[in-house]
């Protein structure tokens, strides 16, 4: 059976990932109120790399495009908000986070030029390995350019501030990143729901057939690339301020093949599911280093093989039918009125 297949869990209802948003949204709103710093410094850390998984999730799971070049646009964005912040001494976040933002998007712009607006269509091992050369390329650079504090990064990053105000780490900083990841999810959750969704999730299906029907699939995937750049950049810069540091580490293959385990291991295609693989990873990565020190990332990497091969769709694969994963576009037909035969062109696409 595909993938894409209805899977023939009719016992599930037709719609469950509202629920798991509602009930994720609640638990992180009074979460800090129930537990202890270290556990609200916790989970800030996790908001703000599942602004990064969605930023992969968007390209992948809806586009068909594997980019390992996430961590490419997250890592520049936050060392181009450390040196404004420790060269020039700006430190308002109304500044530094549209600078990280719009980073995020030239250099993601500048890469789409190279691996995907191309005069030929590239393939998607072209791609891949066109994104994974440039942010190796990147990580390279820093560490040896000593501008950028070489292998050591920038460490000891000033606070960011608002209107005078320092924000620090801790339930101030909790509540920012939540809104900001609650904002960037329902403006994805709107765009792959539209017509411009629509088109990416025939693209990632029959990229021929698209292309065929008239639509310049190039383009679309041009956009959706810097789309997600954009948000990968946003995500850098308040991963630095929110560590006090930046470094080579997060340019590099390394943090890129880390954020496509936490969609594989959470469900690609779904959105919630990059954010709920990042809590699951970093909380067993949590609770295995604590009983085993040194031997924990074999037990993880076990448990992480076993649930990619055993349920490709990822811990939300148990939750949600395959129909709800892939999405449903344009708007439902409308009910038979008496006895009047129910219309069979239905509206719904997946």
């Amino acid at each position: 059976m595909s993938a894409l297949t209805p899977a023939p869990a009719a016992a599930l209802p037709r719609r469950v990932i509202p629920y798991i948003e509602g009930v994720l949204l609640i638990s992180f709103l009074l979460l800090p109120l129930a537990v202890d710093d270290f556990w609200v410094l916790f989970f800030t850390r996790v908001f703000i790399l599942g602004l990064l998984a969605l930023s992969f999730d968007l390209v992948w799971g809806y586009a068909g495009i594997l980019s390992f070049g996430q961590a490419l646009f997250f890592g520049v964005a936050g060392y181009s908000c450390a040196l404004l912040a420790t060269k020039a001494g700006i430190t308002s976040i109304l500044l530094l986070l549209p600078v990280a933002a719009l980073v995020g998007l030239a250099v993601s712009v500048a890469l789409a030029f190279l691996v995907i607006l191309g005069k030929r269509v590239p393939t998607s091992v072209f791609v891949a390995l066109g994104t994974l050369t440039g942010s190796y390329v990147v990580e390279r650079l820093a560490r040896g350019w000593s501008y950028v504090g070489g292998q050591n990064g920038i460490p000891s990053l000033p606070r960011l501030t608002m209107f005078g105000h320092e924000i620090a780490e801790g339930p101030v900083y909790y509540y920012f990143a939540l809104a900001i990841l609650a904002l960037i999810y329902l403006g994805l959750r709107w765009l792959t729901r539209s017509q411009f969704g629509l088109v990416l999730a025939g693209i990632r299906e029959q990229e021929t057939r698209i292309a065929f029907f008239g639509y310049h699939v190039q383009n679309y995937k041009g956009v959706v690339f810097a789309i997600a750049g954009l948000i990968a950049g946003l995500s850098g810069g308040l991963y630095a301020f929110h560590e006090g540091y930046v470094g080579p580490g997060q340019l590099g293959p390394v943090l890129s093949t880390q954020v496509v385990l936490y969609v594989l291991f959470g469900g690609v295609g779904t959105l919630i599911g990059g954010i709920i693989g990042v809590a699951m990873i970093d909380l067993f990565s949590y609770f295995l280093s604590q009983q085993w020190e040194t031997g924990w990332p074999i037990v993880l990497g076990l448990l992480l093989l076993i649930v990619v091969m055993f349920k490709p769709t990822g811990l939300i694969g148990f939750l949600v039918t395959a129909r709800e994963r892939v999405g449903s576009f344009g708007r439902r037909a409308p009910k038979p009125k008496g006895r009047e035969k129910p219309s069979t062109a239905a509206a719904e696409v997946t």
